[in-house]
């Protein structure tokens, strides 16, 4: 199944986007050009977070945020077994090796899920790294410009 509902910017929700529809060709290794009903247009992928689903993506000039829902999360809310439960998080660790362009919070501070704690560029792509759950930042572990592996400790929570 190649359906997915999408929602933009939380403004805009699209449902059952079948992504083959498009006529979309690479043109750089973040760089897409996509033809969609006789319109042309110029996409770039900015940020992602395949764990959340969410992309940023800069189309012709102008920058959105893209949640995506795939068959399952689509199944999970239909039978209404969506988790609403705040759970605390341990720690934040790196889901690929990259390298800490910016830090975004501070020891002491206050996350909820879903807050963005740093940016890790990856393979030429920033990658904003949020919070899993809801915690205190106990101690960040890395520094700004270091190199990470993945699996490696990025900040611990209390």
């Amino acid at each position: 199944m190649s359906d997915y509902n999408a929602r933009v910017n939380d403004a805009f929700e699209f449902k059952r986007l079948d992504i083959t529809e498009l006529d979309m060709v690479p043109s750089g290794p973040r760089n897409f050009h996509i033809l969609k009903n006789g319109r042309s247009f110029h996409a770039e992928l900015i940020a992602t977070n395949f764990v959340t689903k969410q992309f940023t993506i800069r189309i012709n000039g102008s920058d959105y945020q893209v949640n995506l829902e795939d068959q399952y999360d689509q199944l999970v809310k239909q039978l209404g077994l969506e988790m609403n439960i705040q759970h605390k998080v341990k720690d934040i660790k790196a889901p690929m090796p990259g390298l800490i362009l910016e830090i975004q919070v501070a020891k002491g501070q206050e996350v909820k899920r879903g807050d963005a704690i740093l940016i890790l560029e990856a393979m030429k792509m920033e990658n904003i790294i949020k919070s899993s759950g809801d915690g205190v930042v106990k101690k960040i572990v890395v520094e700004k410009g270091q190199a990470v592996e993945k699996g490696g400790v990025l900040v611990v929570f209390e």
